[in-house]
């Protein structure tokens, strides 16, 4: 297509002078009919909230997206807000599930998922789950990956009369087991107790064996990339390394994610990810539990590269 200019100069050689001065005053308006330069399309983002949020907390990172990746269809799902955030994960990884799929299928370039704290479990679960997922980018953004054993204010208002060390006799029954925080409970003290009662975290870890477990990991390794962001001064996540993977022994002792024996048997894939060189881990100092999602420099670091 010949530009405005090449236009103007063809006409010259065929209108006498005075027809191109005529024409002169309408060079803005040829401009701007112009096509304009191509702009990059960017994959669509998929948020997910974590335990006592809503979609008003991503406000900060909404924005930081449209800045820098302009015309990116941005969708934060607005489910199992507040209290309800403490339903059964396996719930409300359905409930999101209902939600992702009209998405993805708008998406045949693939999407990416952006998934905070107790929302990254629901996504990990969703990534094994959905057998046609077209996840380019999974950023787990300061989430409990191996578990959570910590003394949280959450745990206090929810459960005031225990503490970590017993609150295995809540989380590891049926009744305990309702609760979201409690699906992803891990008492390194009481691993057997955890392997059998644990019906969520010890399913999608493929710590214990279920019928499914061959598909999930096949689904699971579907996924581009898998972006791991926490850090030592997160407050929440304990130990904070459960971010990456990595998780108290019986000594309480960190192991790393891959002195995990779910990494080492490759149960649902990560010891293939890390071959391949698709997980990214992202450690980040100074940055407390809630300021995950609204800090910029954070965003720029371990988010906005992976946002193709």
């Amino acid at each position: 297509m010949k530009s405005c200019g090449s236009m103007l100069r063809l006409w010259g050689q065929r209108l006498p002078a005075a027809w191109v001065l005529l024409l002169l005053p309408f060079l803005p308006l040829l401009l701007l009919a112009a096509p304009a330069p191509h702009r990059a399309s960017y994959k669509p983002v998929i948020v997910v909230h974590g335990l006592f949020d809503s979609s008003y907390s991503f406000r900060h990172l909404l924005e930081y997206i449209n800045e820098t990746h302009p015309g990116t269809v941005v969708t934060v799902l607005d489910l199992f807000d507040g209290r309800e955030s403490l339903r059964p994960l396996w719930e409300q990884v359905q409930g999101f599930r209902e939600a992702v799929v009209p998405i993805m299928a708008k998406a045949p370039q693939g999407v990416h998922l952006i998934c905070y704290s107790q929302g990254g479990l629901v996504c990990r679960a969703l990534l094994s789950v959905m057998d046609d997922h077209n996840v380019d980018s999974f950023i787990s953004l300061s989430s409990p990956q191996m578990g959570q054993y910590g003394d949280t204010d959450y745990l206090k208002w929810l459960f005031p009369t225990s503490m970590r060390s017993n609150l295995y006799r809540i989380c590891y029954s049926p009744w305990g087991q309702e609760f979201s925080i409690c699906n992803y409970w891990h008492d390194p003290h009481h691993d057997d107790l955890y392997l059998n009662a644990s019906s969520f975290l010890a399913l999608i870890n493929g710590e214990r064996d279920h019928p499914n477990a061959t598909v999930w990991r096949k689904n699971f390794l579907r996924v581009g990339h898998l972006v791991l962001i926490g850090g030592p001064d997160d407050g929440v996540i304990t130990p904070w390394q459960s971010s990456f993977f990595g998780f108290y022994d019986a000594n309480e002792t960190v192991l790393e994610m891959e002195e995990q024996l779910v990494y080492l048997r490759d149960s649902f894939g990560l010891k293939t990810l890390l071959a391949r060189g698709a997980i990214v881990r992202c450690p980040m100092a100074g940055i407390s539990h809630t300021a995950w999602h609204s800090n910029r420099t954070l965003y720029e670091t371990c988010i906005e590269p992976w946002l193709s």
